[in-house]
């Protein structure tokens, strides 16, 4: 091998590498699929980027940058006419398929100017509209198999704005130490605080890339789901597929059959600032959607007031920055995964030391 050959191999490697630590270069949830009907604009923000989401006549969904090329105008202020995107200022029309400028009505008989809207790339899966606005590093967005199990009910949670980072909340999602001091009389209780031995290890994820799973983490619960009509013991799954992205699976022992899998997608805003989305597959066919939703907000309201104070507000990933102890192992484990990837966006990389009091 030359001397060119490998520093082209050298330079194709590291590029691959910033490109797996950089979220912009993922896919993130950045709306509800069924809040986006034909013919209308939505706005939307990610990773500090201000989009517009749109769905053309045919029922297309587009996520392109909100900034119109011409004068600056949020187009998510304008109107969808067929394929097109016009904008609200001075109408200038901007074609679904190419993102180019097809129509400037104060100068019709002028040639076109080479002025187009910024498109990003976007799909629709598990009730959500995805985007990424860098390069796609996966195919699709992250695995939710139990989303295909056409004998489990589907529903969207959320979205909940906080200010957290992306770290912090995914954490909070796979501790289970929390339950009886949060939720208390719901998915624990502060009699029974103790969090037996699980396991944890690394699983292939199924899309080439490799996740955390926990297994055998039990606990009693009061209220495991909005339909239980007594207290359960409780075995949960997590699985942690993405940086920004996790599921857990809950079998409780006094409702034979009943199944709940639940996915927690993070859509991150800013570093400090996120959007959540909770997407359910279940076997409860009996409530209805708010009541639904009322039980995972009730929650997960519960878990805003300690994600949105807690110091720092980004996860930091110094062994030494936060004590740990043994249940805690999902969470050092989850840890070692974003430094294993040298992960920058919403924490305090492993390379800033803690100051005296937290190492102490």
């Amino acid at each position: 091998m030359d001397r060119a050959h490998r520093r082209l191999r050298r330079r194709n490697v590291s590029t691959a590498a910033d490109l797996m630590r950089d979220p912009q270069h993922d896919w993130h949830p950045v709306g509800a699929s069924a809040a986006l009907a034909a013919g209308a604009t939505q706005a939307a923000s990610l990773l500090g980027r201000e989009l517009v989401l749109w769905r053309d006549a045919e029922g297309r969904c587009h996520a392109w940058d909100e900034r119109c090329p011409h004068r600056g105008a949020r187009l998510s202020l304008g109107r969808v006419d067929g394929a097109n995107l016009v904008c609200r200022y001075h109408a200038w029309a901007f074609d679904g398929r190419s993102a180019a400028c097809v129509q400037v009505p104060a100068q019709p008989d002028s040639p076109l100017p080479a002025a187009a809207a910024r498109a990003y790339a976007v799909c629709e899966a598990y009730g959500l509209i995805w985007a990424c606005i860098g390069r796609p590093q996966h195919t699709a967005p992250p695995p939710f198999p139990e989303y295909a199990n056409e004998h489990l009910r589907k529903h969207v949670c959320g979205p909940y704005v906080l200010n957290a980072s992306g770290p912090r909340i995914v954490e909070n999602f796979v501790d289970m130490a929390h339950f009886g001091t949060v939720h208390d009389g719901i998915l624990g209780s502060a009699a029974q605080l103790q969090v037996c031995r699980y396991d944890v290890g690394d699983f292939d994820v199924g899309d080439g890339s490799q996740g955390l799973i926990a297994t055998r983490c039990m606990a009693w619960q009061p209220q495991p789901n909005s339909v239980a009509a007594q207290g359960s013991e409780v075995e949960y799954t997590y699985r942690i597929v993405r940086p920004f992205s996790a599921m857990l699976t809950k079998l409780p022992q006094q409702q034979s059959g009943f199944i709940e899998a639940i996915a927690l997608f993070v859509q991150p805003l800013g570093e400090e600032r996120s959007q959540v989305w909770l997407v359910l597959a279940v076997t409860d066919f009996a409530q209805t959607d708010e009541e639904l939703s009322a039980f995972q907000d009730r929650i997960f309201e519960q878990d805003i007031g300690i994600l949105e104070n807690q110091l720092p507000k980004r996860l930091p990933l110094h062994p030494r920055a936060e004590v740990s102890v043994a249940c805690d192992r999902m969470s050092l484990a989850y840890r070692d995964y974003l430094r294993r990837l040298d992960w920058r966006y919403g924490v305090l990389p492993a390379s800033v030391a803690p100051d005296a009091d937290t190492a102490s």
